[in-house]
């Protein structure tokens, strides 16, 4: 946050140009009648652009601009988050109850939907390793039915246990 020099802070100019607190221009005026005014109106002088020339100064509450700022640049944070885009994990088995598969492909569409990058982690429990097929036959079974909403990132890869893949949502 840039850092504002208020009232007797503003030193080395003789004159600014000054603006009220309605963002009216009162004009160019020296400096120890832009303190007064500022004064008489229970206001701070606060120099807004320094590289100009004469600075310009402006008349205003200085706690209140100060709560404005930091209120508008927590806004413009919380926009650039809205944008990202958030990876969600589903972890299933190969052995997953058709009812609880429904559930996991409910909340992947959503997550789908949303905008979001689904990752998903096919586990092999015991033996199951030694059939890879039965994750294949569910990897593709999950991106065939997702296919309206999500497109696949990479093929499925086997890692360790797991076998992962990645479904990215549909442009519109």
């Amino acid at each position: 946050m840039q850092n504002y020099r208020v009232n007797r802070q503003i030193r080395g100019v003789k004159e600014v140009r000054l603006i009220d607190e309605n963002g009216k221009q009162i004009g160019i005026v020296d400096i120890e009648t832009a303190l007064r005014m500022a004064e008489e109106r229970g206001l701070d002088l606060v120099e807004i652009a320094p590289q100009a020339n004469p600075p310009v100064c402006k008349l205003l509450d200085y706690g209140k601009f100060l709560y404005e700022l930091k209120k508008k640049e927590k806004e413009a944070k919380k926009k650039q988050k809205e944008h990202a885009i958030e990876v969600k994990d589903i972890q299933l088995s190969t052995r997953i109850d058709e009812h609880d598969l429904q559930v996991k492909l409910k909340h992947m569409r959503e997550f789908l939907q949303d905008g979001d990058k689904v990752k998903v982690r096919i586990k092999f429990k015991g033996r199951e390793i030694m059939y890879p097929e039965l994750g294949e036959k569910l990897a593709n079974r999950i991106i065939s039915e997702l296919s309206d909403v999500g497109v696949l990132e990479a093929p499925p890869k086997k890692e360790g246990q797991f076998l992962i893949f990645a479904l990215l949502p549909k442009k519109k």
